[in-house]
């Protein structure tokens, strides 16, 4: 693998890590490490773990973040499409732990594609505060949506903006900031080899300029106090290092703190940040925190949603929701909805005024308006929980049925199920379908269905 190595990258490493160089070559004769980790929203570790038939070990990177071996395959496991865990390399977990979430913080993900780290953070949030995660390309943007529906949450705002163009508009809003920045890659090479084939130091310096804009647009959204958190996936010293040094050198109203975790070890010159390396058990990230202590103006106002009482069409939308609601869930109070053109969204409690944001989602998306009609969403079944709904049918991972309802297929159920019935695996909510007569009609996405 070494041979494959860019000579400049080898020679840089070689003169950063000294008598470390040889370790560090050895590890790329080596697979890259595989992992998941447990989304404690759906699920426990306790009740996970047993139900993988599988080996793991716990990782440093994050209480609920598990190794798993190379030739362990999991993406198409009934646990895994109904979200009861994430497969991420471990140590990408390790930035989400320096941030220290809070149930109740309000948080940004700024270049939050596929989503691993903005799961993690509503995770920590335990459905408290907000999670606002944002995708610049619009592509890998519908990715992170859909990540975010499998691992039923219910607070968080999706957009797809430049950081230049949304931070200006959340001013001081934020407790807590994540910048995972666009990199070099350097930690992905031992399992993408089109990022070696990608690499020059001059894309490493371009990379570094990006990276100090996309920090200057963050620095913006937090409140005094705050803490942003900056990593990336590459060893190089421009964009890490350097980075932070140029970034800190501008904005004296920063200050870099210990990111208070031990795994990892001291970046270069820099003891309150973090390098893994892949001998230190992950593939290659580095972490900075820093604390902002001057205020930051232009306060963002709450979001209060209501329904213009002029437009009819937005009223019968809200009363045939509260309708259906209240056939699906338990609960005899209904939430409250918002209609977006033909779509019925459940909010987060609060949010910054959305308009002109790129907003894509905010909150649980209800259904669609059909007519004289609501078709409920794949998305409201995903973020409840089974004890919440009124009909519900459960299998086990290995089930038959389960297989044939992940293949699209409509499955013999109890003739005692009526109307729109949620199917759970082993007790977690995967999704629904609508029962009559002894059958369930499939309602599973046809962009999720498992092929035969």
């Amino acid at each position: 693998m070494d041979a494959l190595l860019p000579d400049k990258f080898l020679q840089r490493m070689k003169n950063m890590l000294k008598s470390e160089y040889s370790d560090f070559l050895a590890q790329y004769e080596k697979p890259p490490v595989k992992g998941l980790r447990v989304n404690t929203l759906k699920c426990s570790v306790e009740k996970l773990l047993p139900l993988l038939h599988c080996k793991t070990a716990p990782s440093p990177f994050s209480p609920v973040s598990y190794y798993i071996a190379d030739n362990v395959k999991l993406g198409n496991s009934p646990l895994h499409h109904c979200g009861a865990f994430y497969l991420q390399e471990p140590s990408a977990s390790g930035a989400v732990t320096a941030l220290d979430v809070q149930p109740g913080d309000r948080v940004l993900d700024l270049c939050a594609a596929p989503g691993g780290k903005t799961t993690q953070i509503a995770a920590l949030l335990q459905g408290e505060g907000l999670i606002w995660s944002n995708e610049i390309v619009k592509k890998r943007s519908q990715i992170l949506l859909s990540n975010i529906e499998r691992m039923g949450i219910r607070n968080a705002v999706v957009s797809s903006m430049s950081p230049e163009a949304l931070c200006p508009k959340l001013q001081g809003y934020f407790d807590k900031v994540l910048v995972d920045a666009p990199c070099s890659g350097e930690g992905m090479f031992r399992k993408d080899p089109q990022a070696i084939s990608e690499w020059s130091e001059e894309h490493t310096k371009a990379c570094m300029e990006r990276q100090i804009q996309i920090l200057n647009s963050a620095k913006l959204c937090l409140k005094e106090g705050g803490v942003l958190v900056y990593s990336t996936c590459t060893f190089s010293t421009y964009e890490n290092e350097g980075t932070v040094n140029e970034f800190l050198k501008n904005n004296p109203d920063f200050e870099l703190v210990d990111c208070g975790v031990s795994f990892g070890r001291e970046a270069e010159n820099m003891p309150q940040a973090r390098r893994i390396y892949p001998m230190d058990g992950g593939e290659g990230h580095f972490i900075a925190k820093l604390i902002k202590a001057s205020p930051e103006t232009g306060y963002t106002p709450e979001q209060i949603y209501s329904i213009n009482s002029r437009d009819k069409n937005c009223v019968a939308a809200v009363k045939s929701a509260q309708q259906l609601y209240s056939e699906i869930f338990n609960s005899k109070t209904t939430p409250n909805f918002t209609v977006i053109n033909d779509k019925v969204l459940i909010p987060p409690q609060s949010t910054p005024a959305l308009d002109g944001m790129g907003v894509i989602r905010s909150g649980v998306l209800f259904g669609e308006v059909k007519k004289n009609r609501i078709e409920p969403a794949h998305n409201l079944f995903t973020a409840a929980k089974p004890e919440e709904l009124k009909s519900t049918v459960n299998f086990t991972a290995d089930s038959p049925q389960l297989n044939s309802y992940l293949l699209g297929e409509e499955i013999a159920v109890s003739s005692d199920l009526k109307g729109y019935t949620a199917v759970c695996v082993e007790g977690i909510t995967l999704g629904f379908g609508k029962c009559s007569n002894g059958r369930l009609k499939n309602k599973y996405p046809k962009g999720l269905r498992k092929v035969k």
